[in-house]
């Protein structure tokens, strides 16, 4: 009976201090502490700065006339904007030469990682000596390389490089025929958008199928004649209100078109060939990374080299490659904030300059802070979907 009443006995509880819930409660609260203290410290100690220097805080600045000139806007500026338009301009700047960057660097890195896997032995060390320089070589470097050693010294406008489709490539830029909508091209656009929405139906369906049974559907052909066929469709039924304006050769300068600086294309150029590099290795790394048995089973099925790549390694390999690419899709956005040592108007640019008219370097520093924090979330977020996507679901 001792021992059974023994046995009933609620164990000993150890002290307070040493109950792991409790120190990890504590330690917490502490690291709290110490952290809202810390910040409280820097704001007072800024704010007792500014007020010594005399310097006003606050937003209110961007109201202000900007007065001075960027050389590259998407849209609408001048030096009588206020400074938030500047800025604008700047992050909308950002935005084009990241997007446009993304997408190339995506499709070189494709090419080249499956190119270091090729069975031929010269597209193979071809693909290895592009990956092992570009990704040995800082990043400012390339875009020096681009704009000094490429772009400057090809041929002054009168003697500019002719290009199919009426373009030319000289000194100053590369220049196509620019647009000329007319009354009635939203017709056009309405058409274009509503291919892509059809585009993305059939392919949706398509892949429903295959995984039902097996068969396959020409989607890429069936999604290039919606994705095409519909606005030339609507551009014959709107009367054709879509014109072209030609790029002219003059006596000093080309006229007409549309330009595009040697800076934006030194900047678009240097971060997709550079950021292709490293997607090359993880696309590799990727490929390599399924398992061979699958390959082998596929060739057994009678499949040829090029549908196992496509149907059966790529779709396995993206589940490795696409956590890894976003931090190269993260790093290029943020490296285009080099853009300010060839002149390109990005938002470190242009912010640069109004915190140098104004003085408001706490408030633009901020600024630039918080558009390319929301940026990369941005960023983050797409691709956690895309993965999420593309993760295996067991059945």
């Amino acid at each position: 009976m001792a021992s059974q009443e023994i046995l009933r006995e609620e164990p000993s509880r150890g002290s307070f201090i040493n109950d792991p819930k409790v120190r990890g409660i504590v330690f917490q609260a502490v690291v709290v502490i110490v952290l809202v203290a810390l910040v409280w410290w820097i704001v007072q100690n800024t704010i007792d700065n500014l007020t010594r220097l005399r310097i006003a805080s606050g937003f209110g600045f961007l109201r202000g006339r900007a007065g001075f000139d960027i050389s590259d806007s998407a849209i609408a500026y001048s030096s009588d904007s206020t400074y938030g338009r500047a800025i604008v301009v700047g992050f909308v700047n950002t935005l084009i030469v990241a997007a446009a960057g993304i997408v190339t660097a995506t499709i070189i890195g494709f090419i080249l990682g499956v190119g270091r896997l090729s069975h031929n032995w010269l597209i193979r060390k071809i693909c290895m000596v592009y990956v092992e320089v570009f990704r040995n070589i800082p990043p400012l470097l390339v875009i020096f390389f681009w704009y000094s050693g490429v772009l400057s010294v090809l041929p002054p406008p009168r003697e500019s490089i002719n290009l199919p489709f009426s373009s030319f490539l000289n000194q100053r830029g590369f220049y196509f025929p620019r647009a000329v909508w007319g009354e009635g091209s939203w017709l056009i656009l309405v058409a274009l958008l509503l291919g892509i929405a059809m585009a993305w139906f059939v392919a949706r369906k398509a892949r429903q199928r295959q995984m039902a049974t097996g068969q396959q559907f020409p989607v890429f052909w069936t999604s290039a004649a919606l994705i095409i066929g519909l606005p030339l469709l609507a551009y014959a039924l709107s009367g054709f209100p879509l014109s072209f304006d030609y790029p002219k050769q003059s006596t000093f300068n080309l006229t007409g078109g549309f330009q595009v600086k040697p800076e934006f294309l030194s900047l678009y150029l240097a971060l997709s060939f550079y950021t292709a590099a490293f997607i090359a290795e993880i696309v590799r790394a990727g490929i390599m990374g399924v398992n061979k048995g699958q390959t082998e089973a596929a060739g057994a099925l009678g499949l040829r080299p090029g549908s196992i790549l496509r149907l059966v390694v790529i779709p396995q390999a993206m589940r490795i490659v696409i956590p890894p690419l976003t931090s190269q899709y993260l790093n290029l956005t943020k490296n285009s904030s080099l853009a300010i040592a060839i002149g390109y108007p990005d938002l470190t640019a242009t912010t640069g300059t109004v915190l140098n008219q104004t003085g408001q370097a706490i408030e633009c520093v901020l600024i630039m802070m918080v558009v390319y924090l929301a940026l990369s979330l941005l960023t983050s977020a797409v691709m956690n979907v895309v993965n999420a996507r593309m993760a295996l679901v067991e059945r």
